[in-house]
């Protein structure tokens, strides 16, 4: 999963993964502070 690898490689990951109906959800910060939203969707909510 894309969070691990990340974390494996010394991005800051904040929090624990959000799972809706519609995707999932994570965060992490960039090296200027900056929050970023990962989003997987769920392709089944989009059709």
């Amino acid at each position: 999963e894309l969070l691990k690898v990340l974390k494996d490689e010394g991005v800051q990951v904040i929090g624990d993964i959000q799972e809706f109906e519609y995707g999932k959800f994570g965060y992490i910060m960039d090296h200027d502070g900056n929050k970023i939203e990962l989003w997987e969707p769920v392709d089944s909510a989009f059709e």
